[in-house]
């Protein structure tokens, strides 16, 4: 059974999430997420030129995250928000040049993230 996330874990996860990004440190960034992990995301269907933008378990996540830091070496995040639910949290962030995501993240029983719907503002 999949124990609720408080909102200091939530808080927790996006500052520690945000570092690993900001850090550029692949390991730690894919540290955070399940093997099973599926995502889905706008910039994943750009920059692997995949229609769905679907990415479906961890080494694909490597490859896709591995690309993405090649793309943008000054890649940086600042947290807006975090948004908690039972099993799940949506962080809102802002990168280098201002544009502003908002990413739902549903974790695993083992705590790690499963699931992650990307999505993008100006």
């Amino acid at each position: 059974m999949k124990i609720p996330i408080s909102q200091d874990d939530a808080r927790t996860f996006a500052r520690e999430w945000i570092a690993a990004w900001n850090a550029h440190d692949l390991e730690l960034i894919l540290s955070h997420y399940d093997d099973a992990v599926e995502l889905t995301s706008p910039v994943a269907a750009q920059l692997l030129q995949k229609p769905d933008g679907h990415i479906s378990g961890k080494a694909d996540l490597r490859r896709y995250f591995h690309r993405g830091l090649e793309a943008y070496p000054q890649l940086r995040f600042e947290l807006e928000t975090v948004f908690c639910g039972l099993h799940s949290v949506v962080l809102c962030y802002a990168n280098q040049k201002g544009t502003r995501t908002a990413e739902f993240m549903e974790f695993s029983d083992t705590g790690k993230v499963v699931r992650v719907v990307a999505n993008y503002g100006a």
